[in-house]
């Protein structure tokens, strides 16, 4: 073969077309490997992360390469203008499934028949659709059962669904679902943009796969200057690229594959340029205006184009979304005889793609984007107008589209009826995050009318305060209350649901609060959005008012209760209301839940019963009764899906986290924080108490700077602005973390303040952890008579509540005292009180941290007792994986002269790490020194050092440096 003949078929230096991407994958072979590992090893999730262009499709594109065998390949594509119809990606996907179907003739049962209405492509092989139950929450779970046993009767299959970011939320509800529990023939294989997608969780809220299936995440990074050099030589067929060019090819890309290969193909002449030096290479691409969209790239791709193809091109970008060809025909103003034609000539160009049988979009958003900027504004407006006369046949109405369209064609009135509907639609749907979108947009049109406004605004603080979006929603409402086409009433209504946003808000409780009273004042007319609001106001978690000011509001709320008539707003005061007193330790409450109705009979109602039982939960888990909010939460959660409430779902979540916090569930538990804190960033009464969870259980581990990082965005230094329990126990933790590093001092600052927070509240319910982390302060301080003084407040203070933590934690106090006192037997005794009731809550840690004190006190009278006992606390604690905790007994056991033999015997552990080495490891990573290490692991800085040059070694690392911020 000579130079001059390419094995592509062009000349070097010569006028044909070059090719439009690379024939060999570049920089993925290892994630490639890893899918084409992962995909047989059925069930497999595997999850490709990356940003536009950056290659996602091309990697899947290279697995379908790959011999499958009989395995069925589904394939299921997301829009960027999507319509909020749920399940459409995974639908999409199935309509190939008829062939196997006729082939396999599989058994199915009468529940798959709920999918035939939905896919008429395969109904016939489907069994007859089972009548209608009449409720929209039977039928989806129905529908979710249905296409799981589908998916499992058609032999080995692989599920892909592309732009995983521009989902529905039904599909990523359904994702979700099969995911969590696939069928053993199924992988899945999903693509998206982690920037694009909403809280920048892909399936909406955190994942995590369940043990026993394949799960895989693969992020793929843009390419470095030696990966687009040898894409850029892949692409052109040329022996030799310069470093130069690749190096300032790099640099206008930034690597991403896709802009990579449409600057080359923009370059006049690419086989030429990749030759030059860097000054004739910054020259030549900096004439290419690639950041912008690819602009000139695909301007030059339309020029070659008849003026047919152009036009059906430009339809296409105006659509946005993947559409027939009759549909292009008709927005692009083209004859039927000639819309084949012209769509020939685009797809040759590579300009259009067949996105999936019969439909045709762009290979990319960037290009779309980029064929969209040539338009002139007449022709955008043009093309806009043709948009919304063909898509207004189409059914069901693809009101996102038809609302897009009339924006930029400059139909306000039509812009804000099809917005609207598209808005209410989204919001019966439950996806409460595009609602909330699209009326923020429709209120930041100037010319919208006075009266429009209104109900906007009012739709808009409505929607939002069922979702999770806050931040947006509470700016464009601050913006509103200035607005002059806003009425009086309407806003009170805005400032109301202002109000409630901000006191999700870090340092927004005050401000939430009074803009509620002020709310208050301008709702005369609506008396059931003023109950709403005083029963925020008589909440009591919130900032340094004190109980006795919550009382009023509290007894209105009782009142508003009692005598209205309207189901769900008595629901929604209930909610409030219950939980508020269960948290203050009413014991008149628990009386009170017999009465609870089971069953909703709107989806409004649904929402306010899963507030009753999620804030029941909460209440339940701060105050005790560990049981109930464990029965609370599985049904306050299940009614948050049911009836699309993510708000709610989301306090249920971190009150889930909580509970298994207290309740000794620790496995897995940090992971499952650290997500949920990722995800719930803006909620701050979430993100406080995830942040308290996650400083304790550092705590536990002794890792102080973390737990200290954690703990001082508990509000515990900001108590005006915080969740007030979630601040005192942040406090308490402090505390406890300063005493552990035996700084007095900084206790006994941290102690102060979290128990001049309760006495200014004077909600004693609120102090079961800051009560023994208080006394134990004192007493290191030599303070005892403020010990004695906080212990008699709070005895005094739950003397007549209903709160067992509170109770033990009483007693616990009690026993330290007496310690202290060196009333040993009296001490031994509260001990035991308090063991046997945080036992019976139960909170297995707690209840250890005080029998390690019991065993203490029962050193000099029954030492075989008490080194029994301590190492079965070691055990405990390690079990619980309290590392700190288990170290600190083993110091106290070997000290007491015993000794804990290994559960498994000693054995070596040749490369692996020891269960101490992972320890120090651990410690390691999380940039301890060897002196710190020793001190969380009661060592001597020795003994750290040889561990600490065995964990290099066995690890491979050449320092310590290496391993920070490793998860170890």
């Amino acid at each position: 073969m000579t130079r001059a003949q390419k094995p592509n078929g062009r000349r070097s230096g010569g006028s044909a077309l070059m090719r439009t991407s690379s024939p060999v994958l570049v920089g993925r072979h290892e994630q490639l490997a890893a899918l084409r590992a992962a995909v047989p090893a059925r069930p497999a999730v595997v999850m490709v992360e990356g940003e536009a262009g950056v290659g996602k499709s091309r990697l899947v594109r290279e697995l379908l390469t790959t011999d499958l065998g009989t395995t069925l390949v589904l394939i299921g594509n997301c829009q960027p203008v999507g319509e909020p119809f749920p399940y459409g990606a995974v639908l999409e996907a199935l309509r190939a499934a008829s062939g196997p179907l006729a082939g396999r003739r599989p058994k199915l049962s009468p529940v798959v028949g709920v999918v035939g209405p939905l896919l008429p492509e395969i109904a016939e092989y489907l069994p007859s659709p089972p009548a209608p139950t009449g409720d929209p929450r039977t039928e989806r779970h129905r529908l979710f059962r249905g296409l799981r046993e589908l998916l499992g009767a058609l032999g080995p299959v692989l599920l892909v669904v592309e732009d995983l970011h521009w989902a529905d939320s039904g599909s990523r509800q359904l994702l979700r679902f099969l995911m969590g529990d696939p069928p053993p023939n199924l992988s899945i294989v999903v693509t998206y943009r982690r920037e694009d997608v909403p809280g920048g969780m892909p399936l909406g809220t955190a994942y995590r796969p369940p043990t026993g299936i394949t799960s895989v995440v693969l992020r793929l990074a843009p390419l470095d200057v030696g990966e687009v050099r040898a894409l850029t030589a892949a692409i052109l067929g040329e022996d030799v690229v310069s470093a130069e060019f690749a190096a300032k090819l790099r640099e206008r890309t930034a690597g991403i594959p896709f802009v990579v290969e449409e600057t080359l193909r923009a370059l006049r002449n690419p086989a030429g340029a990749v030759h030059a030096d860097s000054t004739t290479a910054r020259r030549l691409l900096e004439a290419v205006e690639v950041p912008v969209l690819l602009r000139d790239a695909m301007a030059e791709r339309l020029a070659a184009l008849p003026v047919t193809a152009t036009r059906l091109a430009q339809a296409a970008a105006v659509l946005g979304a993947p559409a027939p060809a009759d549909l292009l025909g008709e927005v692009a103003a083209i004859g039927e005889q000639r819309v084949h034609a012209a769509l020939t000539h685009a797809l040759e160009g590579q300009v259009l793609h067949e996105v999936d049988t019969g439909r045709y979009g762009f290979r990319h958003a960037l290009a779309q984007q980029a064929v969209y900027d040539t338009l002139s504004g007449p022709d955008r407006q043009q093309l806009h107008d043709r948009a919304i006369e063909a898509l207004r046949s189409v059914e069901p109405r693809p009101l996102m589209q038809l609302a897009e369209h009339s924006h930029r064609a400059g139909r306000t009135a039509a812009w804000l009826a099809y917005g609207e509907a598209a808005a209410d639609h989204a919001t019966e749907i439950g996806d409460a995050g595009a609602a909330t979108a699209l009326l923020r947009r429709l209120l930041a049109e100037p010319t919208v009318p006075a009266g429009d406004v209104d109900r906007l605004a009012v739709k808009l603080g409505q929607v939002a305060h069922l979702g999770i979006d806050q931040i947006d929603p509470t700016t464009t409402l601050e913006r509103l209350l200035v607005d002059r086409r806003l009425s009086t009433s309407a806003r009170g209504e805005v400032r109301l649901y202002r109000g409630l946003l901000l006191i999700r808000q870090a340092s927004g409780a005050e401000e939430g609060r009074s803009e509620i009273e002020m709310a208050i004042a301008d709702l005369a007319e609506r008396p059931d959005l003023a109950a709403k609001g005083t029963s925020v106001l008589g909440q009591p978690f919130t900032g340094m008012t004190p109980l006795a000011d919550f009382g009023l509001w509290l007894d209105r709320t009782t009142h508003y209760r009692e005598t209205t008539e309207d189901p769900e707003l008595r629901l929604s005061l209930l909610a409030n209301e219950l939980g508020s007193r269960l948290h203050t330790g009413d014991p008149k409450v628990l009386g009170m839940l017999d009465d609870l109705p089971t069953t909703a009979g709107t989806p409004g109602e649904l929402r306010q019963l899963a507030r009753v039982h999620c804030n029941l939960a909460d209440a339940g888990t701060s105050s005790g009764h560990f049981q109930l909010a464990d029965e609370m939460l599985r049904s306050g959660l299940r009614y948050a899906a049911e009836s699309g409430a993510p708000f709610v779902a989301s306090t249920g979540q971190v009150t889930r986290t909580r509970l298994d916090w207290l309740t000794g569930r620790w496995d897995g538990l940090a992971e499952r924080a650290v997500r949920l804190l990722d995800e719930y960033r803006d909620l701050f009464p979430n993100s406080s108490e995830l942040s308290l969870i996650l400083g304790s259980l550092a705590m536990a581990r002794g890792e102080w700077g973390e737990a200290i990082s954690y703990l001082t965005e508990t509000g515990a230094f900001t108590p005006e602005e915080a969740i007030t329990p979630v601040a005192i126990a942040g406090c308490a933790a402090l505390a406890m973390t300063a005493l552990a590093q035996d700084d007095i001092v900084r206790a006994c600052v941290d102690a102060d303040r979290g128990v001049l927070i309760l006495r200014s509240k004077g909600v004693w319910a609120w102090s079961p952890e800051l009560g023994p982390a208080a006394v134990a302060t004192f007493l290191a301080a030599g303070r005892e008579l403020d010990a004695e003084s906080f212990v008699d407040a709070m005895a005094d203070g739950i003397a007549d509540l209903d709160v067992p933590m509170s109770v033990a934690a009483l007693a616990r106090c009690r026993g330290l005292l007496a310690e202290a006192r060196g009333d040993l037997d009296t001490a031994v005794a509260h001990y035991r009180d308090s063991i046997d009731r945080y036992e019976r809550l139960p909170a297995p840690y707690y209840a250890a941290l005080v029998a390690e004190r019991e065993a203490m006190c029962l050193l000099e009278s029954d030492g075989e007792k008490a080194a029994d006992a301590l190492s079965t606390l070691i055990d405990t604690f390690d079990t619980l994986g309290a590392t700190r905790d288990a170290a600190r007994c083993r110091h106290l056991l070997r000290g007491a002269g015993g000794a804990k033999p290994s559960r498994r015997g000693r054995r070596g552990y040749g490369n692996e790490l020891s269960p101490r080495e992972q320890e120090v490891a651990r410690l390691l990573a999380a940039g301890q020194t060897n002196r710190e290490i020793a001190d969380v692991l009661f060592l001597s800085s020795r003994t750290v050092e040889q561990h600490a040059a065995r964990v290099l070694r066995k690890l491979g690392v050449s320092s310590r440096a290496e391993l920070q911020g490793e998860d170890l």
